[in-house]
């Protein structure tokens, strides 16, 4: 955790008379902390960004904005609260979205919304719904925005760009891991090209691209104290691309019977009935405007997303673990291991699968 610089919250707009700044939780990629006032005014969150994955902050915080206008614009419009639905960026005293202090690290603030339940991971069809519901909202809601959003993360979930970079690691097998991993390979190589046909479609525009979250992990929403969705949250990955892969990357994320590093393979497995869920509550708001296309290919995308993250802790692996933090030399290979189970356990229940997602695309459709 790096130390606060002196006086930070002074840098920022905040209402009221600050009485502590706490770090708050331990983030894999920024520094987060919590400002208190005292008295009834607002509290407020504050990250140091981390521009070593984000290489252009600026362009991200442009980002947020841009898309915190806009959903607010629209919650107004439905007569709902702008203030708790939406993420608020609290500006710097010289009006910008970001303080830069003498270190060249990066700080950016926002409203603390009260009042609010949170959940590290689904255990019930119904809140996968409501997981669903919330990201199906937070796309349907921008699915007319018009202003262009910066690549602050080139290449993200774009297959045709791993492969390029797995090609790269696979021909230095820099730290000479490659021997030990043939089987793991062809892993890789026996769906490249059904991989790469689902991104094809991307860059043809068959399937169209919108604005994305990108990180849809159940605790990136808010949830009020009856259990209904009120604002997504962790808006550093919003940029332009499939809404396919918000869709994969929760079903990776909610379905799994076991965690991403388990190292006891029978814990791993998709959840079918959260599966059902998180699919319903999610097209109960996008069926709207998702095209034919998006539709036929929402249960292969979760293969995808899982796919993607085999290769990438695989690829990391073989290069000698530069990206992923790891607590052991194998941690990587037991991520990849259990990814690549979950991926098989998807391939064996991909008719049913698909069958769901037409039976709730029917249901609402006759409504």
């Amino acid at each position: 955790m790096i130390a606060l610089p002196a006086n930070i919250e002074k840098h920022f707009v905040i209402e009221g008379i600050v009485k502590e700044i706490r770090s708050l939780g331990e983030g894999l990629i920024n520094d987060t902390f919590f400002i208190e006032t005292e008295g009834d005014s607002p509290n407020y969150i504050l990250q140091r960004k981390n521009k070593t994955i984000f290489q252009d902050v600026p362009a991200m915080m442009d980002n947020i904005y841009k898309v915190t206008t806009h959903l607010k614009k629209k919650i107004i419009e439905k007569g709902g609260d702008p203030m708790r639905e939406a993420l608020t960026v609290t500006p710097t005293v010289d009006g910008k979205l970001y303080y830069k202090d003498e270190n060249d690290e990066y700080w950016a603030a926002c409203l603390f919304v009260e009042d609010t339940v949170t959940y590290q991971y689904a255990d019930s069809p119904e809140l996968a719904a409501q997981g669903g519901k919330g990201i199906g909202l937070f796309q349907a809601m921008l699915a007319d925005m018009k202003e262009p959003l910066a690549d602050i993360l080139p290449g993200f979930h774009n297959m045709r760009f791993r492969f390029q970079q797995w090609d790269d690691i696979l021909k230095k097998d820099p730290v000479g891991r490659k021997a030990e991993v043939k089987e793991e390979i062809e892993w890789i190589e026996s769906r490249r090209e059904e991989m790469l046909a689902l991104w094809k479609k991307a860059e043809t525009g068959e399937i169209p691209t919108r604005v994305t979250h990108n990180d849809t992990k159940i605790s990136n929403i808010l949830f009020d104290q009856q259990g209904n969705v009120l604002c997504v949250i962790d808006l550093d990955t919003v940029l332009s691309s499939i809404c396919l892969n918000d869709y994969g990357d929760a079903i990776r994320s909610y379905t799994n019977a076991g965690k991403e590093d388990d190292e006891n393979l029978d814990n791993v497995y998709i959840k079918m009935d959260i599966f059902e869920g998180y699919t319903k509550g999610y097209l109960s708001e996008t069926i709207s405007f998702l095209t034919p296309a998006e539709i036929e290919n929402l249960a292969f995308s979760a293969k995808y997303i899982t796919f993607e993250q085999i290769l990438r802790f695989l690829m990391d692996y073989i290069d000698g673990d530069n990206y992923y933090k790891v607590k052991s030399d194998k941690h990587n290979l037991v991520r990849t291991h259990a990814q690549y189970k979950l991926l098989q356990s998807m391939e064996d229940n991909y008719d049913e699968m698909c069958k769901i997602v037409r039976q709730a695309v029917d249901s609402l459709s006759n409504k």
